[in-house]
């Protein structure tokens, strides 16, 4: 995207919203890994608010998705009550800025700081495994009890596919991916295909975050989880789509900053601690577990080749669509074993 003064964005976001508070700073404190941004704003009256600006994907989705978000930061139970961020309301509306200005779209929408403990080590040990599982599996439970309250999603699984395929046929899509079209296609017609023989539509769908890294929540001296922030990748769809990343949080060679996205952590011994922990709390189907695999080529699909240089800085971009061409996609339906999965659901 060619030079955008993103302050000044945000800056006349401000204003828009309520101008008789100044806005007398504003800090950039987005993570330096992904494209995305987030800012510190410091107003005359000494408080703090952050902005988060988007600029990818459709303005539609964008003020659902935060709609969806703020509703179930309101109606959570205890003891998640507090768990999300909320957002700045004006008048009886979520308040969401457009800038829709050659050569760019941007969209800001205003959260209160949100409060943060202690983040997960980087390696879990097994007793920490059972007790993130068992956090997960409450966490789940609390999101499904409230799904009705919330404000309808028009986002599913396969109208991303979908997506996908368009953009494949177009000039940008073309010239992107011009070497791996076939290899894209080939895969999002296997994921159309496994998502209608194994009935997926019938899997329940509540509020999944997916990006589960551990720079993207806080817990307690307990492991009770306390906050959740960075919601790039929020949408309402199956619970599955949350285990990918839960499965990196607790694999042996844990959190890092230069990673890969192997399917191999999903059938590892410490991931099936965690999940025999989780279904004790929520129990798990059979339908489920076999989605896993459905579960994780999406995520490959959409986030690392449709979104990834979006999400990703280009260095980061181009290594992991690399290695989703060359290793990932390619050995996905020889690797993903789900029968010592399906054992634990016994």
């Amino acid at each position: 995207m060619s030079f955008i003064d993103f302050n000044a964005i945000v800056q006349s976001a401000w204003d828009t919203y309520d101008s008789s508070r100044e806005l007398l700073q504003i800090e950039d404190i987005s993570a330096k890994v992904s494209t995305n941004h987030v800012y510190r704003m410091i107003l005359s009256d000494k408080t703090s608010i952050v902005a988060k600006l988007s600029y990818f994907g459709r303005y539609e989705h964008f003020v659902e998705d935060h709609s969806i978000i703020n509703s179930l930061s309101n109606n959570l139970p205890n003891p998640f009550e507090d768990v999300l961020s909320r957002s700045l309301m004006k008048g009886n509306g979520l308040f969401v800025y457009r800038h829709k200005e050659e050569p760019a779209d941007v969209w800001v929408v205003f959260y209160r700081p949100i409060k943060t403990r202690h983040k997960l080590p980087k390696r879990l040990d097994e007793e920490q495994i059972i007790k993130f599982g068992n956090q997960m599996g409450q966490f789940h439970t609390a999101c499904e009890k409230v799904r009705h309250t919330l404000p309808s999603s028009s986002k599913t699984l396969m109208v991303d596919i979908d997506d996908l395929l368009v953009h494949l046929d177009t000039d940008e899509g073309r010239f992107e991916h011009f070497m791996y079209r076939d290899l894209i296609r080939e895969h999002a017609e296997k994921f159309k295909h496994n998502f209608i023989k194994l009935e997926a539509h019938r899997l329940v769908r509540i509020p999944v975050f997916v990006d589960w890294n551990i720079g993207n929540f806080s817990v307690t001296n307990g492991l009770r989880l306390y906050s959740r922030w960075d919601y790039d990748w929020f949408r309402v769809s199956s619970r599955t789509l949350d285990f990918y990343f839960f499965a990196r949080v607790v694999s042996d060679i844990g959190d890092r900053t230069m990673f890969i996205y192997n399917i191999d952590i999903l059938m590892h011994e410490r991931f099936k601690l965690f999940l025999n922990s989780y279904h004790l709390v929520n129990p798990l189907t059979e339908r489920e577990i076999l989605f896993l695999k459905e579960a994780y080529r999406f995520f490959l699909l959409n986030y690392v080749v449709k979104y990834g240089r979006f999400f990703f800085h280009e260095l980061f971009a181009n290594t992991l669509q690399k290695e989703t061409f060359e290793t990932h996609l390619p050995s996905l339906d020889d690797r993903f074993d789900p029968s010592s999965l399906l054992d634990i659901l016994s």
